[in-house]
């Protein structure tokens, strides 16, 4: 997508601009630098706040918190008494994000877990009780959110993973890096399952829908 048909799909969103992203944007870009890129766009936010609301996700699951730009914008589909959980490696970002979290009303549904997602995952109850999860963490261990978040998602749940276009780096077979080459991986063996339904959507860049698949489907 283009710069100016990007600019065209933001501005077409309903309601356009929102002050407290926008400045959590600017903020993260200020202290981080090119790190910012790790934030979702506004275009994706949106996204993920129908997709919250639309399923009605009691409990939903982020891998990957960052500056809290998506955990905002989930938080705020969420449903009274409904809770987002969070888990990141490090609390180096975790002040900017609490601010724009409190300033958006939304800090009470947030809860942060600090450390190794998959130990944080694997913690977790081991029942069906994931709503909605979203994985945007280190791209190599995409594949173990996977496995960790399939058998705890609840009936009609869904797994949201971001990043799998890698600003199209998937389809250069000249880009061997590491993050590309997990990715590449990841998107083929989704791919192949047959235990999954899996549509990938070029919104943001790019992330895929999972469900579970069954019998009768």
């Amino acid at each position: 997508m283009s710069d100016e048909l990007y600019d065209y799909v933001s501005a077409h969103a309903n309601p356009s601009g929102d002050e407290t992203s926008e400045q959590l944007a600017a903020n993260t870009g200020e202290q981080f630098g090119l790190l910012s890129g790790m934030n979702i766009g506004q275009d994706q936010g949106r996204f993920l706040k129908m997709l919250v609301a639309l399923s009605g996700a009691h409990t939903v699951v982020e891998v990957g918190t960052f500056t809290g730009m998506s955990a905002l914008w989930m938080a705020r589909g969420l449903a009274p008494g409904a809770r987002l959980i969070c888990f990141d490696i490090t609390d180096d970002y975790l002040a900017i994000a609490t601010a724009a979290w409190e300033q958006a009303g939304v800090a009470d549904r947030i809860e942060m877990r600090i450390g190794p997602a998959a130990d944080g995952l694997a913690a977790l109850p081991n029942e069906q009780h994931i709503d909605l999860a979203f994985i945007d963490a280190d791209k190599p261990s995409y594949l173990t959110y996977l496995e960790l978040l399939l058998p705890r998602l609840s009936a009609g749940g869904v797994i949201v993973v971001d990043n799998v276009l890698w600003s199209g780096k998937v389809i250069d077979d000249n880009d061997q890096s590491e993050s590309t080459v997990a990715l590449r991986a990841f998107n083929d063996h989704v791919a192949k399952r047959d235990d999954i339904d899996a549509v990938m959507l070029p919104v943001g860049d790019g992330i895929t829908l999972i469900t579970p698949r069954h019998p009768h489907t």
